[in-house]
């Protein structure tokens, strides 16, 4: 099945989609809703409307555009601190990194440029919905250096076999389902490797860890 054509009988992935550009809204709400995989539920312009609308709808993702008034890191921030949070990934462009590096301290599950092809977009959607982690593979060019310039560590040597095999998952955006499917590991098992791989690596999250293990040899 083409991965823009939707399962009869699936899952539809309920969306809350933040922009302070009407005409951006309503493109992005086209192009995700276009093979019925994905349902935009809400809408939002601004930082406290984002809140309000998450509340209202408890979708399973949130894209955020960083760049909106009222403070759309800002609410991400409250979000990603709920227990209960959804996925969110941020809406970018390509000469923000500041702003992404940012969102990543926080805590979100997911970096989209704007001008992301239409089936990558509604792939990531659906990647989020399954707990896995998104990274514009542009996006990880350019903050790769800047990661590994930084304070956090390189895996060490003693990382185990499997260990390197989840983090290869991890690196691929892959959820603890997808990855212990792939290994034959349960998902809870999967989620213990990944507990271990963030104290090792000094990784502060999965997305963090994912974009660390893309310079790696493992």
């Amino acid at each position: 099945m083409n991965r823009g054509e939707h399962a009869v009988g699936a899952a539809v992935v309920r969306v809350v989609l933040a922009d302070d550009e009407p005409l951006m809204r309503a493109g992005l709400r086209t192009v995700l809703e276009v093979g019925g995989a994905v349902d935009v539920v809400g809408e939002a312009d601004d930082g406290p409307a984002l809140l309000a609308q998450v509340d209202l709808h408890r979708p399973d993702v949130v894209l955020v555009d960083v760049q909106m008034p009222g403070g759309g890191l800002a609410a991400l921030r409250t979000l990603c601190a709920r227990p209960d949070a959804p996925p969110a990934a941020v809406l970018t462009t390509f000469d923000l990194d500041e702003y992404v590096s940012e969102a990543l301290r926080i805590g979100v599950q997911g970096f989209l440029l704007k001008d992301a092809e239409p089936d990558a977009l509604v792939r990531a959607v659906l990647d989020l919905a399954a707990g896995g982690a998104v990274l514009d593979p542009r996006i990880t060019a350019r903050l790769l250096p800047r990661l590994a310039g930084g304070t956090v560590a390189r895996p060490p040597v003693e990382l185990t076999l499997r260990e390197r095999q989840v983090l290869r998952g991890l690196a691929a955006g892959e959820s603890n389902a997808a990855i212990g499917t792939g290994l034959g590991l349960a998902p809870a098992t999967v989620k213990k490797y990944v507990s271990a791989l963030l104290v090792k690596t000094g990784a502060e999250n999965r997305v963090q860890a994912a974009l660390l293990a893309q310079g790696w040899d493992l």
